[in-house]
């Protein structure tokens, strides 16, 4: 938009506290009724908007996180119904959130040195005529009640600085501190792609009780991210503070995998009814610490103390339920875990000094949120900003997006910084799962170019011999053998893995380039992808081994077709042995976890794989599950069996990335999966196993609802499946011929097979 009339403002002088900003309008007389009122809100920081001292709408932590450096988003909204009258009150209150608050585990510089507002308000009347009011110098400053405010420290409210009636007409403003105009290229502003962020719902506490230290601690009895809101009242100037924590230890609450973060909310009472929402921070928390209550724990009931559960507003999509309550459970901590790392950016983790996008996360998670949420706009608002920043970095995809390592300073043990195997082929691997999840050419279009520099820039990296083992690689990070302070040290060689990525990678830019008519960068990358296999059979395969002989190197050479038929087989052979030999037991880390079970599979060894689902020792999917986890972890032993928080540095509760075994969980045990992109035709095969007697999995895809639901009978199986308008399936059982479905409900009976030995009928690769 080029005829903007807003600019971003700021106190002219430096405030104590977090800033409000003012103004009033009168409405142009003379043009008739208001016939549309639009308001486009940004800021360099958080940002919350009031007309006439109401909302301007529900969204939170607005604009959000952006590469500040190239993109700050605006939102619009439809305010029509709002103006009326003859004045209107606009108001502002602003957060420093990631513009200006601290960021990382080091010493990341902030963005800018103010943070700064923007609104601008277009008033179109019955005659035409358009009145447009926006920020300025005309505007006014002031401090408002909330002291500081920090993503990872929380926030102080004193409720006894708040300013009645400050954002409504009539205000007397006479008192406040003039504004300034902050230099800002306008040109930077962008529309959001993706959803904002918003309150959820809100969750009462399942207990309150006093720790053995004497502490007050509540549990929610669900970990999830957002904040406390407080509505109380007690004696002016009275403190509560809440601390908050996803675990207890010992019975107290476990903060130690917090590191530096405070996560501390202190509230300051008015003397009268106060009610507090801390929406300049969040936290990652299932417990909180309460001290100062009034009234003291006798006072902690009905809604005084709510836990508001907050993230980006995405629509749910993808459902799945099973006879095992422990595999549904799983599966709602993948959900839950997913909600709360998809607060605006696709972070890690959201409750130590952290909370990045690393890019090797939702590099294997992609696929599994694609299914339970719509993350098309999400995704494709986050893949801009990792465009951005590779452009920017001399074609290397970062391994965090937006990138603020660039100003700390990579961990010495992550140099020399460069590309990196899964985690910078985020750049490749997201959008193609969003093209397999809902069959849309824009975002390949859009991607194209940024997938394409990676690939080429990792042909650069390769070694004579055609393989990927120079450098820096993350390998299979938090492989469950790894040391807890060396979470790279695993089993899996890291040339290989870093090949075997590349390799995938080359395939998708190769297919992408085919769709999108550009045969000369088809040919380029499938050339690229064949010098790779032919590295990696030469360097890595022989006397029926892949070099390190782990369930990583087994399962990526499988998952992704690397192999020709008869290593494919004893490929399998091995691959099963070791997981039985290994009891069951997980032992793959962040590159492997999310391929094994396909590999698993489509080599003939579901029971293996249904081993490794329902196991329920540590290290596995089931394990945390057993301990009472309500998110997916960070490490398969984020507690120790004992009940302790694992001695590693990095420990957290709520972490994605293992959850992406619920991918395979939807497809293979639920029985839905795309034959086409965006699921214009399905597969319906359920195969079941791992002592499940029925299971039900439904998706709104973008032709309509599908769901397929099985059970289990006297040796049959039976089948309802639903195929939306418009899309046909198949129903495919092993040994069996295929069987065409069109739109409508059907009805089908199998035999019920020997799995064991089954093919797999839809294996992601």
């Amino acid at each position: 938009m080029s005829d903007w009339q807003g600019r971003f403002i700021a106190p002219a002088e430096r405030l104590e506290r977090a800033p409000l900003l003012r103004t009033e309008i009168t409405l142009d007389d003379g043009h008739g009724a208001v016939a549309e009122a639009t308001a486009t809100l940004s800021a360099l920081g958080v940002v919350e908007a009031f007309i006439d001292g109401a909302p301007l709408s529900d969204d939170v932590l607005t604009p959000g996180w952006t590469s500040y450096e190239w993109r700050v988003r605006y939102a619009t909204y439809d305010v029509t119904e709002r103006v009326g009258g003859d004045r209107v009150a606009l108001g502002l209150a602003l957060g420093d959130g990631w513009y200006r608050g601290r960021l990382g585990w080091g010493d990341a510089p902030p963005y800018g040195p103010e943070i700064a507002g923007f609104l601008e308000l277009r008033i179109r009347f019955e005659d035409g005529h358009v009145q447009t009011a926006a920020t300025g110098e005309g505007w006014h400053a002031a401090s408002g009640p909330v002291v500081s405010n920090s993503i990872y420290d929380g926030e102080h409210i004193d409720a006894r600085l708040a300013i009645p009636g400050w954002n409504t007409v009539g205000f007397d403003d006479s008192a406040w501190s003039p504004v300034q105009v902050v230099d800002f290229d306008l040109d930077r502003l962008e529309p959001y792609a993706g959803p904002p962020v918003r309150r959820q719902e809100r969750l009462r506490p399942v207990r309150v009780w006093t720790s053995p230290a004497g502490k007050t601690l509540v549990d929610f009895g669900q970990n999830l991210v957002g904040w406390a809101r407080v509505a109380v009242r007690g004696s002016a100037g009275d403190t509560i503070t809440l601390r908050h924590a996803e675990v207890l230890e010992d019975g107290e609450l476990g903060i130690r995998p917090l590191r530096t973060a405070k996560a501390t909310d202190t509230f300051v009472l008015s003397g009268e009814d106060d009610v507090f929402e801390p929406t300049f921070t969040f936290h990652g928390f299932r417990y909180v610490e309460v001290e100062g209550w009034p009234g003291g724990i006798e006072a902690l009931t009905g809604d005084a103390l709510t836990a508001v559960v907050v993230s980006s507003d995405l629509r749910r999509t993808g459902r799945f339920e099973s006879s095992d309550p422990l595999l549904n459970r799983l599966h709602e901590n993948v959900v839950w875990g997913m909600r709360g790392n998809f607060l605006d950016v696709p972070t890690d983790c959201p409750q130590r000094d952290e909370r990045l996008g690393w890019t090797g996360d939702i590099a294997v998670f992609a696929p599994t949120a694609a299914f339970l949420f719509d993350v098309s706009g999400f995704l494709r608002d986050w893949l801009r900003d990792v465009a951005l920043e590779q452009s920017h970095q001399d074609g290397i995809v970062p391994f965090v997006v937006p990138d603020i390592l660039k100003y700390m300073g990579a961990p010495a043990e992550f140099s020399p910084v460069d590309s990196t195997a899964v985690w910078s082929d985020a750049v490749a691997w997201v959008p193609w799962a969003l093209w397999e999840a809902y069959g849309d050419r824009e975002v390949l279009a859009e991607t194209f170019p940024a997938m394409a520099m990676h690939a080429r820039r990792v042909r650069s990296l390769l070694s004579p011999a055609g393989v990927w083992d120079r450098g820096f690689q993350f390998g299979d990070w938090l492989d469950p053998d790894a040391p807890p302070a060396d979470p790279a040290g695993a089993k899996a060689d890291r040339g290989v893995v870093a090949t075997a990525a590349a390799y995938r990678t080359a395939r998708i830019v190769a297919k992408a380039a085919a769709l999108l008519d550009r045969p000369e960068d088809a040919a380029e990358f499938t050339d690229l992808a064949e010098t790779l296999r032919r590295g990696f059979q030469a360097e890595y395969v022989s006397d029926s081994r892949i070099l390190s002989d782990c369930t990583t190197v087994y399962s990526l050479a499988i998952a992704f077709d690397l192999l020709d038929a008869e290593q494919r087989r004893w490929s399998g052979e091995r691959l099963a042995t070791l997981v039985r030999e290994s009891g069951f037991r997980i032992s793959t880390g962040f590159a492997g976890t999310p391929f094994i079970m396909d590999a698993l599979t489509a080599t003939g060894h579901l029971a293996e794989a249904y081993g490794l689902l329902m196991q329920r020792e540590c290290p596995s999917w089931l394990y945390p599950v057993t301990m009472g986890a309500t998110t997916v972890w960070e490490r398969w032993d984020s507690m120790l069996p004992n009940g302790s928080i694992n001695p590693g540095e990095m420990t957290s509760f709520n972490h994605y990335a293992l959850g992406a075994v619920a991918d395979w969980i939807h497809r293979i045990a639920g029985g839905l999966a795309p034959l086409e992109p965006g699921y214009a035709r399905l597969l319906v095969a359920p195969q079941p196993g791992g002592g499940l007697e029925w299971a039900k999995t439904s998706l709104e895809t973008p032709h309509g609802l599908a769901s397929v639901e099985w059970e289990t009978d006297a040796g049959e199986l039976h089948v309802v499946a639903v195929v939306p308008p418009d899309t046909t399936a198949v129903f495919r059982r092993p040994g069996s011929p295929d069987v065409d479905l069109g739109a409508g409900a059907h009805r089908l009976t199998a035999p019920l097979s020997d799995e064991a030995t089954s093919p797999a009928g839809a294996v992601r690769r």
